[in-house]
């Protein structure tokens, strides 16, 4: 498999240059997740008192207030793929695997993508990247079944409840699930039960 250090990654993001292991320390002392079970916190205090959390938001997000929370648990499938208006930062706290793809394969018609087009990449424990605002991406996939934790940097207030709902709207602004969140599902997700968008044609992809 690629990993993010190949010149393969280079489409979607690069690797940083900061010391993680504050974090990957923090984040071990939380609980497991429960078996099949995956969580996303947006914001957790103890992160963002970290001294990563400060460089986060002076240096890659050029003084723009930032939160610092992870997605943790244990998930083998695509299931769907997201993107902002901004870059995420992951920073793997155990080996994980990255499903991503590029919004420029988005059919801008349909608003459908093919997942033949979906490329994985290893994050070496310990490793933090920039996913690109262009690239797709979902949950972490972990490593030969094991749980994964990954903190995860993003601009304030991505990910939260949408003020009014998109269930009228036309075009692009269909795919609007959160706050600076665009999602399109797979029809096997589960996901358009809760009024997000399904548009991933092809295979619901499983390591």
């Amino acid at each position: 498999m690629k990993t993010v250090n190949d010149k393969e990654f280079l489409t979607y993001g690069r690797v940083l240059d900061v010391d993680t292991s504050e974090f990957t320390t923090a984040i071990s002392g939380h609980e497991q997740t429960a078996q099949g079970e995956v969580v996303y916190e947006p914001s957790v205090a103890e992160f963002e008192a970290l001294p990563l959390f400060s460089e986060m938001s002076e240096r890659v997000y050029g003084d723009m207030p930032v939160e610092f929370g992870h997605c943790s648990g244990w998930n083998e499938k695509l299931n769907a793929l997201e993107y902002h208006r901004s870059s995420e930062v992951d920073i793997a706290a155990t080996d994980l695997i990255l499903m991503v793809g590029r919004q420029q394969d988005i059919d801008q018609k349909t608003f459908t993508y093919d997942t033949e087009k979906v490329e994985c990449f290893l994050v070496p424990r310990g490793t933090a990247v920039e996913l690109y605002a262009t690239t797709l991406h979902f949950a972490p996939c972990g490593v030969d079944g094991k749980e994964f934790r990954c903190g995860v940097v993003l601009p304030r207030h991505t990910n939260e409840e949408l003020k009014e709902s998109t269930a009228q709207r036309q075009g692009e602004d269909r795919l609007l699930f959160a706050v600076n969140k665009w999602l399109i599902a797979h029809e096997e997700s589960g996901l358009g039960d809760e009024g997000a968008w399904v548009g991933l044609k092809g295979e619901n992809l499983s390591l």
